[in-house]
């Protein structure tokens, strides 16, 4: 999709040599991915109440490698 925008050149530059982007089209759909990526994540707060674990659960246990 072919699009025009007007920005702030200043922060344009800033991003391409935060991102290693060889050119503006690279950092767009960089930022784009980047955006939507993040934006579709869920928040964990939407999950409280909603998990439950199993009695006798041990995270500790289970990050030893081997399950009650």
């Amino acid at each position: 999709m072919r699009t025009n925008v007007v920005l702030d050149d200043d922060l344009v530059y800033k991003a391409l040599r935060f991102s290693g982007a060889k050119t503006k089209k690279e950092l767009f759909e960089a930022a784009l991915r980047e955006f939507v990526a993040n934006h579709g994540r869920r928040d964990l707060r939407e999950l409280k109440g909603k998990v439950h674990f199993r009695k006798g659960y041990d995270h500790k246990t289970l990050r030893k490698g081997f399950a009650p």
